[in-house]
């Protein structure tokens, strides 16, 4: 089964962070296209549940400072998909994981590398195929 994800970006303004913190001038927001394939015999919940539970919690340890949102589409154009928005305290901060070509800097590597055993863990659930995406500058 295969899943369009989505993080769309008006999902800022409406909420999604009211429960978390609140966005700043220079902060840093990635919006994240996927594709989710399940393995067969497990469920979006399932997938989604480790996502939530320990996939997000493992990266934010590694990538002290950063926050993610996991969100879900609920109207409009595949309204049935699910997406990822990432908050960075700034620009500089993402720079010193990634170059702006998107590759990982020395840091991002070793940064990855410890996230690996996440990965893998992942994807015995199922995997997720990375699209185009966004970051957003914020200016106030």
């Amino acid at each position: 089964m295969k899943m369009g994800v989505l993080a769309v970006a008006v999902l800022v303004p409406s909420g999604v962070f009211s429960e978390a913190q609140e966005l700043k001038k220079g902060n840093l927001v990635g919006t994240h296209v996927m594709t989710i394939k399940l393995e067969p015999g497990v469920t979006l919940e399932q997938f989604t549940a480790f996502y939530v539970d320990k996939a997000i919690p493992a990266a934010e340890k590694i990538w002290p400072g950063w926050r993610y949102y996991p969100v879900r589409r609920i109207r409009g154009e595949k309204a049935d998909g699910f997406g990822l928005l990432i908050v960075i305290p700034s620009e500089a901060e993402r720079d010193k994981y990634y170059n702006a070509d998107g590759s990982p800097s020395e840091a991002g590597k070793a940064a990855i590398a410890k996230f690996q055993p996440t990965l893998d863990a992942l994807t015995k659930l199922g995997s997720i195929t990375a699209d185009p995406y966004v970051d957003w500058l914020v200016y106030r």
